[in-house]
């Protein structure tokens, strides 16, 4: 224990190091992590790392998913649920489906079924890394979206893959009745047991007189309950999690106090980017452990790199195939929501740009490292070193290819334009503007006549109506304060109404209502 802590602390000072260093860079962080740890494998006397993949499934995948559901735009998704929904259940299917007959076809002795089980593995794009790439090109809140609210859902969809294809690797038979009643329980149930428990914890926060740290320590293990409850009951725990995840998200006005609101963000945002940095560098010190797995096995190193580079060039058609497979589907059977752009070159761009982001990353890795070393009947599991080593040579492709070339396509192409009169600048001062009339709308409406004779009541009124910052809060007594207070609730509740035009970014939306709950913390600490 005292030799390994010392190697864990310096992984977690790397993870920031680096991150620091690729935002001096503008790179992808996962990108130079994943290089650093292939780097570090290489020094010698340093210990051997062996992934437990229990660790990324139920240690690491579902704090990951809570975040994400958290900070997606929830009127995004609604809005694009159809073609989410099919990159995030045909889209993998059909990527693995691909995977399945080309592997089998090429690569010696390789079963359907095998094939089946490396595509399950290999076919969710990782959300972390296409969020750390896309964060230096600005792309539409649409395609933010799409790829956001895929990614959440793709994980769920590509285990259940890797389920069905591990039994029938393992027994040797494939029963379709069976297989599809488990697929709607696992996808019907894992979402009933996320929005279930989802409604527990919000009433159990609303109920109990929690604080700030007792929130955040609530959300901290949620995910996990959410996740370990619905494996339990044989369901998707990924659904559990991001369905719950996402009901709570969307209430989080209603049981979160503002300073729980304020505190957990910075709590969960390094939380998240830690738990991200030490998967990405795990990948990289793993690798040379998955070659020597080769090597023993006899398949030469050569060949095993032209079984990966084949495997990603097959994602990367597929996906490809199945963005513009998309766009002509909905330029047939609904044209009213079809991407706008400038000029039809643009449009169909647009779907280009959609299947170079096909970057793969945390669940391939679990999923790979989760298939066991020995059959039930105490035989070796065919390939199981071959499957590692490809989808290892698969996330660094993607990884390195993609990654490092999708901000350069962006920008070299010119595939994004503004494709509105308003500037997201206009939109944030339209909003603000809005909220000025709003405040002093209420206060002169519902406070008049408390505002003759008292002057703490007309400073408050003059605040917001020449919103000018007052350098004395003398005259903020408890009245006020109450007033204040209902004022700011007000104003919260004026900025989830704008929230319902369509054209307004959620982005901006929530950067106001921060900015209210650090007005409200600020007011409670006098």
């Amino acid at each position: 224990m005292h030799s390994i802590l010392p190697f864990l602390l310096a992984m977690v000072a790397a993870v920031v190091l680096l991150g620091m260093l690729a935002n001096k860079l503008r790179v992808a962080y996962p990108i130079l992590l994943v290089v650093a740890g292939l780097l570090t494998s290489l020094v010698p006397g340093l210990p051997v790392v062996k992934i437990d993949p229990d660790l990324i499934f139920f240690i690491m995948l579902p704090p990951l998913l809570f975040e994400a559901t958290w900070t997606i735009s929830f009127k995004e998704m609604k809005k694009w649920w159809r073609i989410i929904s099919s990159f995030a259940f045909l889209v993998v299917f059909f990527t693995a489906l691909s995977v399945a007959v080309v592997t089998s076809h090429f690569i010696p002795g390789f079963t359907l079924a095998l094939g089946f089980l490396l595509g399950g593995i290999v076919s969710p794009p990782d959300a972390v890394s296409i969020g750390a790439i896309t964060r230096f090109v600005k792309i539409p809140t649409s395609s933010s979206a799409i790829l956001e609210g895929e990614s959440l859902l793709n994980d769920a969809s590509s285990l259940i893959i890797f389920r069905f294809a591990l039994l029938a690797v393992a027994s040797g038979q494939f029963v379709w009745q069976d297989a599809t009643l488990s697929f709607f329980w696992m996808v019907i149930g894992g979402v009933g047991i996320g929005l279930g428990l989802g409604w527990f914890f919000v009433q159990a926060h609303r109920r109990l007189p929690t604080d700030a740290p007792s929130d955040i320590a609530f959300t901290l293990i949620e995910p996990y309950f959410l996740y370990w409850i619905a494996e339990q009951l044989h369901s998707s725990g990924v659904l559990a999690v991001v369905s719950g995840g996402l009901f709570m998200a969307n209430r989080r006005l209603q049981f979160l106090s503002s300073s729980s609101r304020i505190r957990g963000y910075s709590v969960w945002e390094s939380f998240v980017f830690i738990l991200n940095g030490i998967v990405f560098l795990l990948i990289g010190l793993e690798l040379p452990e998955i070659v020597e797995g080769l090597r023993l096995k006899g398949i030469p190193l050569q060949t095993a790199i032209g079984y990966g580079a084949l495997v990603t060039g097959v994602l990367v058609a597929a996906r490809l195939i199945s963005s513009y497979a998309a766009m002509i589907a909905t330029m047939i059977f609904r044209p009213s929501v079809v991407p706008r752009a400038s000029s039809r070159r643009r449009q169909w761009l647009i779907p280009m740009f959609l299947g170079w982001t096909g970057m793969r990353g945390v669940v391939s890795l679990a999923a790979a490292l989760s298939i066991p070393v020995m059959l039930a009947d105490g035989t070796e599991f065919p390939y199981r070193n071959l499957i590692l080593f490809i989808t290892f040579v698969v996330i660094l492709l993607t990884l390195l290819v993609q990654g490092l070339t999708l901000p350069y396509i962006i920008e070299r192409a010119n595939i994004f334009e503004r494709l509105t009169s308003e500037s997201p600048e206009d939109m944030r001062k339209r909003l603000k503007q809005g909220l000025r009339e709003h405040t002093y709308a209420f206060l002169r409406g519902k406070y008049e006549r408390d505002f003759d004779g008292h002057d703490g009541m007309r400073k408050l009124l003059t605040h917001w109506e020449e919103k000018l910052k007052a350098s004395d809060d003398d005259w903020m007594n408890r009245k006020t304060k109450v007033i204040f207070l209902e004022m700011l609730e007000s104003q919260r509740q004026y900025i989830v109404e704008a929230n319902k035009d369509p054209a307004m970014d959620e982005e901006i939306i929530r950067e106001q209502l921060f900015l209210i709950d650090l007005e409200e913390e600020r007011l409670k600490m006098q």
